[in-house]
């Protein structure tokens, strides 16, 4: 069968009473955070479940990571509230379906790769910030009201409230030390219930944000007009939450790799999203993207396969059609314990061991990111940021290894011996070296142990030919590499240089190695 076919991989041994009570975990606590972003993006509530499970159900059978979970995310339904607003939720259901075309487009063309440019400063920057947001985002049970007018929880409730989340977070880290056959979360849910179900202890149930009572996702085609118009109102939406998700999954697909020492499918998980996206479009769900915060709730239930997360996208299903009554009675005090042990199992406590050991530029780009992720929820925002910080440092720091050796021939030519990559942040440094007025009637420039990078370096060798030139003194190059050839040729019509020809010498990459 072909690779691209093979959705499951029946070789790996499956724990299924492991999986599927983490899937069941993992329901119990998307829901209430699907709610939650669904009303923050002034949606109608069950917009928010069918996203959690179509999101949840596609991505979990076709992905390109077992063990991920994706639902209706809160950074993709930021991006959606000012659409929401102005236009309605027709017009959200046309950007969600076209963000899905821009993710399926971004796999096909093999582009998820790119998250390897993500550097690790960005990375703990990234992951830190999110467990913050998942931290802050608990406080908001604290409150009761609008978001309008809203107070924080104070007297009996409030104690209520904060002896009922202590009682989840103490299961969830001591149960593990009785037993692990059952996840701990999962225990903690079902305990806390029982005791306000059966003490009748006045607290704050899911209920009390919205009904999750319902029917079958219902197939719906936007109602909005096929004009130019209407698709320029959706195509900036489209393209930054299609960022977002690609960002915020990809982002996680790496975190799940590391904790689980496995290897998952980049542009596979692009296209499954763009998949479920489209799907939400027209099955009146608001979209989303991986959920980092299910995703670890999953993992520390000890899931590693696909089958976990399609009994969570079924549970969810399944609780909109036939089991509401009961879900709706979950105290969220319960549901807020297990997200804070999922931010404090989130956040890289080790970045604190080895802060003093990093270089300052690395912990001004982590602190950074956090701080953006944080303050502005903007998850792509933060991540292309220190991506940038990051690029800016490493220019920096190349520049500053160019190293010219100069020495004269027996044959009365003078040779410059060049080190380190020519490119747009050292040309400056490598023009400085050559002394024009001294140099004798033939330069060598020897390029073996460098490269020619791009147009500025390119532009550099040039001007140092013209000034050679103007002198009437001829410049040579030697020890060019294959692609600094191919570099300087595309560029024959704006330049003039002399190439001696030498071996070819091939730039080492993968599976590829410098030969001299």
């Amino acid at each position: 069968m072909k690779p691209y076919l093979r959705l499951f991989n029946f070789s790996q041994k499956v724990d299924y009473k492991i999986e599927i009570l983490a899937g069941l975990t993992v329901a119990m606590t998307m829901i209430p955070e699907s709610l939650s972003f669904a009303i923050l993006g002034g949606f109608p509530p069950l917009v928010g479940l069918y996203a959690a499970f179509i999101m949840g159900l596609v991505t979990a059978i076709f992905g390109g990571r077992p063990g991920m979970v994706s639902g209706g995310a809160g950074a993709t339904v930021v991006v959606l509230i000012a659409l929401m607003r102005t236009h309605g939720i027709d017009y959200v259901f046309a950007a969600v379906a076209l963000a899905g075309v821009f993710q399926i487009l971004t796999g096909l063309f093999k582009l998820g790769k790119f998250i390897r440019l993500v550097p690790q400063p960005v990375m703990f920057g990234f992951v830190n910030g999110l467990a913050i947001i998942i931290f802050m985002s608990q406080l908001e049970q604290f409150k009761i009201g609008d978001s309008s007018n809203y107070v924080w929880l104070s007297g009996n409730p409030l104690w209520i409230m904060l002896s009922l989340v202590l009682l989840t977070v103490s299961i969830v880290i001591f149960f593990p030390k009785l037993t692990k056959a059952v996840p701990s979360s999962l225990v903690a849910i079902i305990v806390v219930f029982l005791l306000v179900f059966f003490s009748g202890i006045d607290t704050k149930l899911v209920r009390n944000i919205a009904s999750v009572s319902g029917g079958f996702p219902p197939f719906h085609i936007p109602s909005i007009p096929l004009t130019t118009a209407a698709l320029v109102i959706i195509l900036p939406y489209a393209l930054i939450m299609a960022g977002v998700g690609l960002t915020e999954g990809l982002l996680t697909l790496n975190l799940v790799d590391e904790i689980t020492s496995t290897k998952g499918n980049g542009n596979r998980e692009c296209m499954a999203q763009g998949g479920a996206n489209i799907l939400n479009g027209f099955f009146s769900g608001m979209g989303g993207c991986p959920m980092i915060a299910q995703t670890l709730v999953n993992l520390s239930a000890g899931a590693r396969s696909r089958l976990s997360g399609i009994i969570a996208s079924l549970t969810i299903l399944l609780i909109v059609l036939f089991g509401a009554p009961v879900i709706e009675r979950v105290p969220m005090a319960a549901l807020v314990g297990v997200m804070v042990m999922v931010a404090i199992g989130t956040f890289e406590w080790m970045s604190f061991r080895v802060i003093n050991k990093m270089p300052v530029q690395d912990i001004f780009i982590g602190i950074s990111v956090a701080a953006i992720t944080v303050y502005l929820h903007n998850l792509a925002l933060a991540v292309l940021i220190g991506v940038v910080l990051s690029a800016l440092v490493f220019a920096w720091e190349s520049a500053k290894r160019i190293r010219v050796k100069k020495y004269m021939r027996t044959d009365g030519v003078m040779c410059y011996e060049v080190s380190g990559p020519l490119f747009f942040g050292s040309v400056t440094g490598f023009l400085e070296q050559f002394e024009l007025s001294s140099d004798p009637e033939h330069i060598i420039i020897d390029f073996k142990n460098s490269r020619i990078a791009d147009m500025s370096a390119i532009d550099a060798v040039n001007k140092l030919t013209d000034r050679y030139k103007k002198m009437h003194k001829t410049l040579h190059l030697t020890h060019l590499s294959a692609d600094c050839k191919r570099l300087l040729n595309n560029a024959d019509q704006l330049i003039e240089v002399n190439v001696l020809e030498d071996p070819t010498y091939f730039v080492a990459s993968e599976g590829n190695y410098a030969l001299k």
